[in-house]
């Protein structure tokens, strides 16, 4: 039985069903991982003694009838911006190259109250900020469909990790579209929840007001699951909503009959690569054929959006990462003379050019003489954005959009221009800005075989409209592997 080859809802059910063991399920994972890691490079820490050690612990709470839920004994690959307790945790940066945390985030702990092993932390762009996993201080993720291309980002290891089969599922961040673009282009199925549905507690944060954990699977049930396991209310976060429901496994459903569509006539446009548009419309055809009501309309104030949100998430990214200084923890400068050089330094040293770019720029816009000219500017757009869209959710249950105006582009490819490479979350960042939902799923491929991916964005606390929708859809698909999976076997 090829096991790295299940999803992790069946995977779960092997096990619970004693067919196949937790060690089993973690040494498959490992070995998988061993075979395919030099060439993508998911990871920035395995912990292997710690998850066989783990294994055996689960699988006696699995036996004692302690452990019952559906991810039990499953591995999982966690994003390395979230703590995990003695567990090495440094956002992909020099400055927390040596970080191990005293306590593991809230989702993390939900995942381990229901029973789930992790194998260890993934790569990332460099404190989340980038979309191609190349800012990373420990070096670039490959895409596992073509190791010439980019995996996305920020949670590119993530979505990397699982399309290469390495673990059956990983946890992301989400600040402008870190989950849903790598998603796409690993050919993958990842989740935005409505901002508050997810702790942040024990996320490294990056911009406060967007930032929010999500699942990252090989299809739709496994997402509805883990989200159900990790969103809860916590009281350590200010921002968490406790929300009545938490049932999103019961969006399960395959239909889509009277369900009313609505696509962006401004995000099928120009700028949208021709296989990308042609893949996602189809996709529509096939959601259309089974019942749903589409129509085009007009989402203007969407353009706005890119420049908003690259001064709220800055301005809020040079406040977060101030506490970074090199005295409490993390990195410090080996030779300094005095307190202010060895922050200087130690900054300097520590932070890649990503990091030091959006912190200047975040700096800039909340100086005197700039706060109301660029800082209130992009919150008031922000709340024209919203507005917008809950004007759009009074007439449709979901929207349809993109994920990414092209397929993965080639490493080396974006980092030369800044701009471009912020251009590219044009179809993502709006969501976050209103604190929306949306799930990005595989729809097809380009001619270079590369995945194309299409992004379902619902209302907020309606993820279980997105979650039906993208059922629906995936029952008329089977789940495709990279050739890296395949050769590995």
């Amino acid at each position: 039985m090829d096991i790295m080859s299940l999803t992790a809802v069946e995977l779960g059910k092997k096990i619970k069903a004693k067919e196949i063991s937790v060690m089993d399920a973690v040494k498959a994972s490992i070995e998988q991982i061993e075979r395919v890691e030099k060439d993508v490079h998911s990871f920035v820490t395995i912990d292997k003694e710690g998850a066989m050690k783990r294994a055996e612990e689960v699988q006696k709470l699995i036996d004692d009838g302690t452990l019952t839920g559906p991810l039990a004994g499953v591995p999982v690959a966690i994003k390395d911006n979230m703590c995990t307790k003695d567990m090495l945790t440094t956002c992909s940066s020099k400055i927390l190259g040596n970080f191990r945390p005293t306590f593991t985030a809230e989702a993390v702990l939900n995942l381990e109250k229901a029973g789930a092993v992790i194998i260890g932390k993934t790569n990332m762009d460099e404190f989340a900020m980038g979309s191609t996993t190349e800012t990373s201080y420990f070096g670039a993720t490959k895409n596992p469909w073509n190791l010439e291309h980019v995996p996305g980002g920020s949670s590119g290891g993530s979505c990397a990790a699982v399309a290469a089969e390495e673990c059956p599922y990983a946890l992301g961040s989400d600040t402008g579209g870190s989950i849903r673009q790598p998603s796409s282009f690993c050919g993958v199925v990842g989740i935005k929840p409505t901002y508050g549905t997810v702790s942040r507690y024990g996320l490294v944060a990056y911009g406060s007001s967007l930032d929010q954990i999500g699942p990252i699977a090989k299809d739709v049930t496994d997402c509805a699951t883990i989200l159900e396991t990790i969103a809860s209310y916590d009281a350590k976060d200010s921002t968490s909503i406790a929300r009545e429901k938490y049932d999103f496994a019961s969006a399960l459903v395959d239909d889509v009959k009277g369900m009313k569509i609505g696509i962006p006539r401004s995000y099928f446009g120009d700028g949208l690569d021709a296989e990308v548009k042609e893949n996602i419309l189809h996709a529509v055809k096939v959601l259309e054929e089974k019942g749903a009501i589409v129509e085009e309309f007009d989402l203007d104030l969407v353009k706005y959006a890119i420049p908003a949100y690259y001064v709220i998430a800055s301005a809020e990214a040079s406040s977060n990462l101030a506490r970074f200084d090199g005295v409490k923890y993390g990195y410090r400068t080996e030779e300094y003379e005095g307190l202010h050089n060895m922050y200087k330094k130690t900054r300097s040293e520590g932070f890649g050019p990503e990091v030091k770019r959006r912190i200047m720029l975040g700096s800039f816009v909340l100086s005197s003489g700039y706060y109301d000219a660029y800082y209130l500017k992009a919150l008031r757009t922000k709340a024209l954005i919203k507005k917008e869209f809950d004007q759009a959710f009074e007439k449709y249950d979901v929207i349809v959009a993109p994920a990414s105006p092209t397929t993965a582009p080639e490493i080396g490819k974006s980092l030369s221009d800044p701009i471009k490479m912020y251009l590219g979350d044009i179809y993502t960042i709006s969501v976050n800005l209103a604190g929306l939902p949306g799930i990005t799923i595989p729809v097809g491929k380009d001619s270079k075989g590369l995945p194309v991916g299409m992004q379902l964005i619902g209302n907020c606390f309606e993820e279980n409209k997105i979650i039906r929708a993208a059922y629906t859809f995936e029952q008329t698909k089977m789940y495709e592997r990279p050739e890296i999976a395949k050769e590995a076997r």
